[in-house]
């Protein structure tokens, strides 16, 4: 099995391409939505995260929005936060590659796969890229976001420039989606393909 990291900052478009994986056949492990999962109604981590940021739950589980408003800007508090939903999400991830562990191909789709030391996990990276001008566009279009929302996030992301360097390889998305659904297609091809013996 290879396992894929999928990564990139907010607005790149990761989700649209993590799709574009999963439509080719690929397993595809999505952090986010497993931390969704957690802090969602009846989720496993929102008692613990109401003990530790009291008021940022309640019967939909975690208030997101109330949750960013208590831990942005304050890094010991980001921290307690990551110290709950990290170990939970790792034991969702090993179940996953468990699961999968027959597939050729895995993708494990991780926002800040870079920033907090995930690329060892892994055996190739891609990073998902677009100009900053599209990125900005198409978070500034997201419900509640503002600039100053925006600039706070950027600011805990690698630059995108870094990330691509890093990367194995570079998904671009400011074109059209048939080129970008081709980029997917490529790298499957290239990380499926049988070596000789």
């Amino acid at each position: 099995m290879t396992v894929l990291g999928l990564t990139g900052s907010i607005g790149m478009g990761k989700s649209t391409v993590a799709r574009m994986f999963e439509s080719e056949g690929v397993p595809v492990f999505d952090a986010d939505a497993v931390v969704h999962r957690l802090q969602g109604p009846a989720g496993a981590l929102v008692q613990a995260i109401e003990g530790r940021f009291p008021g940022t739950t309640g019967a939909a589980g975690v208030d997101r929005t109330a949750l960013a408003d208590a831990v942005f800007g304050d890094s010991e508090a980001l921290a307690a936060l990551e110290r709950l939903v990290h170990p939970a999400v790792a034991v969702a991830r090993e179940a996953f590659l468990e699961r999968h562990r027959d597939a050729p191909l895995v993708v494990l789709d991780i926002p800040l796969l870079f920033e907090r030391g995930g690329s060892a996990r892994v055996d190739k990276i891609a990073v998902v890229s677009a100009p900053p001008e599209v990125q900005r566009r198409r978070v500034l279009a997201r419900p509640g976001m503002t600039e100053e929302k925006f600039a706070r996030i950027v600011a805990l992301q690698m630059p995108d420039a870094e990330k691509c360097a890093r990367a194995d390889f570079v998904i671009r998305t400011g074109g059209p989606l048939e080129e970008t659904n081709a980029a997917v297609r490529s790298i499957i091809a290239c990380l499926t393909r049988p070596t000789d013996s």
